[in-house]
This record gives C-alpha cells, structure tokens and sequence, in this order.
C-alpha cells in the first residue's frame, strides 16, 4: 500500500483560500464601524458599495444588459439569505459574547454537508466527513463555550438562524452557479442584500447615523472585500464542491485569531490546538489514498497483482527462458 497522496490545490480553491484570509482579517473593521453606524445601515452600505466596486470591475454594459430573470430570482434570494444571516448574528452580538457566536456560527460547518446531501442529493466523501469533523473540532476549541455556559438565549437562537443561512447560501451558490454567469450573480446578490438591510431598518427601530468618516472608511473597505468575495464565491464554486468550500471558509477564525494577536489579543495553548485541528481538517479532506491494486473476489478466486509484484514475475520468467534456452544448447 503507498501512502496518501495530496494534490495540489486548483486555482478556484486557492482563490477561496485567499479570500478566506481576507475576510478574517475584517473582524476588527467591522467592530470599528459599529462604534459609529448600526449594523443594518453599515451592511446595507457596504453591499450596495459591493455592487458598485463588481461594476467598475466587470462594465455596467455586461451586467446591465441582458441579465435574464433566473439570474435576478436566483441571485435576489442568495443576497437576501446572506444579509439575513448577518443582520440576525449581528444582532445576536449584542447580547451574547463573541466566542459563543462563533461556536455557534461554527455549526455551519456540519451542516453544509447534510444540507448537500438532502437538497443537491450528494453525499460528502469519507475524506470530507473526516474533514468536517477535524475543522469542527478546532472551532469548537477556538470559540471555547465551556466558558460561557449552554442555555440558550435570544441571542443564540438569533445566532443561529444566521448559521443555517450562512450554510444555505453556501448550498445555493453551489447549486445555482453552473447555470448562471458569476459576475452578474454577484451583482445582483449585493444589491439584493443591501437593500433587504435598508428595508429591515424601520422594522428594527434603527436611524441613519450621521457622516462620520469611520464608518465610510471601513465601508469601503469592506465594499472592496465584499465584492471580491462574491466574485469569487460565484466562479470557484462552478467547480468546488460545498462540502470543499466549507472546509476552506472554516480556516477564517485562524486568520482572524492572527489579527486580534497583532492588535493585542492573547493566543492561549487551547486556541493554537483549535487552529492545529482546522489545518488538519482541510488535509484530511485533500488525502485520496492509493490504495493496493489488488483485492480477493468474495468467491476467494483470482488476485489483481501490484505493478511491483508483475515486473518481478516477468523478470523471474526472462531468467527461466535463459535458462532453458542455455540448457537446449
């Protein structure tokens, strides 16, 4: 038996990789735009800025014209689904501590799985599950909810809704992307979120803050994080699964945990065993195992030799052929 091979990583789960890195890095602009914006108005405003970076980047011409009515549904309902995941886990932060939202947000990650097997009809491979249960493992280290207890609050259950939309929008992009163009699915998505935030304002009791240039930098900032995420997103999952996805997106509390240390966070041994175990998990998801070309029937009839074992039994054949051949002489 050789041992596992892993392969190399394609573009699309490269770029995902990148991504992910990005978007852990932003726990610390979006605490510093809250101090002077609501969280609905900041996320209406930094997706409909989103929208604005896709179209310098892609031309309005291509995403203005002809965008066809699957493509505005498709698209509307994965923008909604995301906003409405981070209305409800921004919320949700205002009542429980950061670390139990992210173990509870971290439940996205065995549930993308159960959700492709009952909505795309595609079971996760053995490697995956190992994959899934590894990088849950090291979420559940990093958020620590030992700490903060296990009865449920408002705030957890609002939490929560956020996580099956996470890990539904995650479902939806997988299933929708191999009929749609990506860059106009990313349009419409960001739009579709930022105005679904600007509708829910009234509904929350929340105003328009005054201009401040806090909240506009770091909306800017996001908007451009934003857009390339979405863009991403829509073209690297035409070919990565939403089992894959997952495992890569899980890496963003490490990257993010990295950041909190350079700004003053304290790393403890549990948090690096957490990240360790992340690692490992989207390892264990790349190894496929060469497994032995040979194997007994179930009636115990025939064995399929190795490479190994048929070169040498040709070489002991040649040798038996000299050597009749010398004793025929």
């Amino acid at each position: 038996m050789t041992s596992p091979r892993l392969p190399l990583p394609s573009r699309q789960e490269v770029a995902l990789g990148i991504i992910t890195v990005l978007w852990g890095g932003t726990y610390y602009i979006i605490q510093m735009a809250l101090k002077t914006s609501g969280p609905l108005f900041f996320i209406g405003v930094r997706f409909l800025i989103a929208a604005l970076f896709v179209v310098c980047f892609v031309g309005r011409k291509h995403i203005m014209q002809g965008i066809p009515r699957s493509e505005i549904w498709r698209g509307g309902l994965i923008g909604i689904v995301l906003a409405f995941g981070y209305i409800c886990q921004t919320i949700g932060l205002m009542s429980i501590t950061s670390s139990r939202s992210a173990f509870l947000t971290a439940l996205y990650v065995p549930l993308v799985p159960l959700l492709q097997w009952i909505i795309l009809r595609k079971a996760p491979s053995r490697s995956g599950i190992a994959g899934i249960f590894l990088a849950f493992v090291g979420l559940v280290l990093l958020a620590e909810p030992w700490k903060t207890g296990l009865t449920m609050s408002t705030g957890d259950g609002l939490t929560l809704l956020g996580t099956f939309s996470y890990a539904f929008e995650i479902i939806c992009v997988g299933l929708f992307a191999l009929h749609t163009d990506s860059r106009r699915m990313a349009f419409v998505q960001l739009v579709a979120g930022g105005l679904f935030a600007f509708c829910a304002m009234p509904v929350m009791g929340e105003h328009v803050p005054a201009f401040s240039w806090g909240w506009m930098g770091c909306a800017l900032v996001m908007g451009i994080v934003s857009a390339a995420t979405q863009l991403v997103l829509n073209w690297a999952q035409k070919t990565v699964s939403p089992t894959k996805a997952t495992l890569i997106y899980s890496s963003e509390p490490i990257w993010g945990g990295l950041v909190g240390w350079v700004t003053g966070d304290v790393l403890t041994m549990t948090t690096l065993i957490g990240a360790g175990f992340i690692v490992a998990g989207v390892l264990a998801s790349e190894v496929k195992p060469r497994w032995p070309r040979f194997r007994r029937t179930l009636r115990g009839g025939a064995v399929r030799e190795l490479p190994s074992e048929r070169k040498r039994r040709r070489r002991l054949s040649m040798s038996e052929l000299v050597i009749r051949g010398s004793s025929g002489d």
